[in-house]
Protein backbone atom coordinates (compact mmCIF):
# COMPACT_ATOMS: atom_id res chain seq x y z
CA UNK A 1 0.00 0.00 0.00
CA UNK A 2 2.54 2.32 0.85
CA UNK A 3 3.94 1.76 -2.83
CA UNK A 4 1.00 3.26 -3.84
CA UNK A 5 2.26 6.65 -2.81
CA UNK A 6 5.76 6.63 -3.81
CA UNK A 7 5.39 6.94 -7.51
CA UNK A 8 2.83 8.79 -10.17
CA UNK A 9 1.71 5.40 -11.35
CA UNK A 10 0.92 4.05 -7.72
CA UNK A 11 -1.16 7.50 -7.41
CA UNK A 12 -2.49 7.54 -10.18
CA UNK A 13 -3.95 3.83 -9.36
CA UNK A 14 -5.16 4.90 -6.04
CA UNK A 15 -7.15 7.69 -8.05
CA UNK A 16 -8.59 5.15 -10.20
CA UNK A 17 -10.03 2.74 -7.52
CA UNK A 18 -10.90 5.98 -5.74
CA UNK A 19 -13.02 7.62 -8.95
CA UNK A 20 -14.20 3.86 -10.00
CA UNK A 21 -16.09 3.20 -6.29
CA UNK A 22 -17.47 6.76 -6.60
CA UNK A 23 -18.73 6.15 -10.01
CA UNK A 24 -20.45 2.31 -8.84
CA UNK A 25 -21.73 4.29 -5.48
CA UNK A 26 -23.11 7.28 -7.39
CA UNK A 27 -24.55 4.91 -9.97
CA UNK A 28 -26.23 2.36 -7.53
CA UNK A 29 -26.86 4.05 -4.89
CA UNK A 30 -27.47 8.13 -4.95
CA UNK A 31 -29.17 8.19 -8.47
CA UNK A 32 -31.29 5.36 -7.20
CA UNK A 33 -32.24 6.90 -3.91
CA UNK A 34 -32.83 10.23 -5.71
CA UNK A 35 -35.24 9.32 -8.51
CA UNK A 36 -37.55 6.17 -6.64
CA UNK A 37 -37.29 7.91 -2.91
CA UNK A 38 -36.97 11.29 -3.60
CA UNK A 39 -33.91 11.87 -1.58
CA UNK A 40 -31.38 13.81 -4.04
CA UNK A 41 -28.79 15.08 -1.35
CA UNK A 42 -26.72 12.38 -1.32
CA UNK A 43 -26.33 12.28 -5.28
CA UNK A 44 -25.74 15.65 -4.95
CA UNK A 45 -22.59 14.84 -2.26
CA UNK A 46 -21.43 12.33 -3.75
CA UNK A 47 -21.55 13.50 -7.61
CA UNK A 48 -19.27 16.60 -6.42
CA UNK A 49 -16.85 13.91 -4.77
CA UNK A 50 -17.05 11.71 -8.20
CA UNK A 51 -16.38 15.14 -10.20
CA UNK A 52 -13.31 16.26 -7.99
CA UNK A 53 -11.95 12.79 -8.52
CA UNK A 54 -12.28 12.42 -12.30
CA UNK A 55 -10.76 15.67 -12.47
CA UNK A 56 -7.48 14.57 -11.00
CA UNK A 57 -7.73 11.03 -12.81
CA UNK A 58 -7.76 12.39 -16.03
CA UNK A 59 -5.02 15.43 -15.46
CA UNK A 60 -2.83 12.67 -13.71
CA UNK A 61 -3.66 10.16 -16.27
CA UNK A 62 -1.86 13.13 -19.20
CA UNK A 63 0.80 13.45 -16.60
CA UNK A 64 1.75 9.44 -16.57
CA UNK A 65 1.04 9.46 -20.00
CA UNK A 66 3.67 11.93 -20.84
CA UNK A 67 5.85 11.33 -17.98
CA UNK A 68 5.80 7.19 -19.32
CA UNK A 69 5.96 8.69 -23.12
CA UNK A 70 2.74 6.59 -23.78
CA UNK A 71 1.29 6.43 -27.10
CA UNK A 72 -2.37 8.12 -26.93
CA UNK A 73 -3.40 5.98 -29.69
CA UNK A 74 -2.20 3.07 -27.72
CA UNK A 75 -2.50 4.00 -23.93
CA UNK A 76 -3.63 7.36 -22.82
CA UNK A 77 -7.24 6.84 -24.72
CA UNK A 78 -7.42 3.48 -22.96
CA UNK A 79 -7.29 4.76 -19.51
CA UNK A 80 -9.26 7.83 -19.92
CA UNK A 81 -11.84 5.87 -21.77
CA UNK A 82 -11.86 3.48 -18.42
CA UNK A 83 -13.11 6.48 -16.19
CA UNK A 84 -16.28 6.65 -17.68
CA UNK A 85 -17.29 2.98 -17.99
CA UNK A 86 -18.46 1.60 -14.39
CA UNK A 87 -15.76 -0.92 -13.42
CA UNK A 88 -13.24 0.43 -15.94
CA UNK A 89 -10.66 1.83 -13.55
CA UNK A 90 -10.24 -1.46 -12.04
CA UNK A 91 -10.20 -3.36 -15.50
CA UNK A 92 -7.30 -0.56 -16.24
CA UNK A 93 -5.41 -1.35 -13.28
CA UNK A 94 -5.41 -4.69 -13.55
CA UNK A 95 -4.71 -4.93 -17.17
CA UNK A 96 -2.60 -1.72 -17.53
CA UNK A 97 -1.21 0.03 -14.71
CA UNK A 98 -0.22 -3.15 -12.15
CA UNK A 99 1.84 -4.18 -15.31
CA UNK A 100 3.72 -0.72 -15.42
CA UNK A 101 4.72 -0.50 -11.74
CA UNK A 102 5.45 -3.96 -11.29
Amino acid sequence: MKNLFKTNIGRLRLIGFLEGTSLLLLLFIAVPLKYFYNYPHLSSLLGTIHGALFLLFVFNTLSVGVEQKWKFKVTTWKVLLACIIPFGTFYIDKTILKKIQS
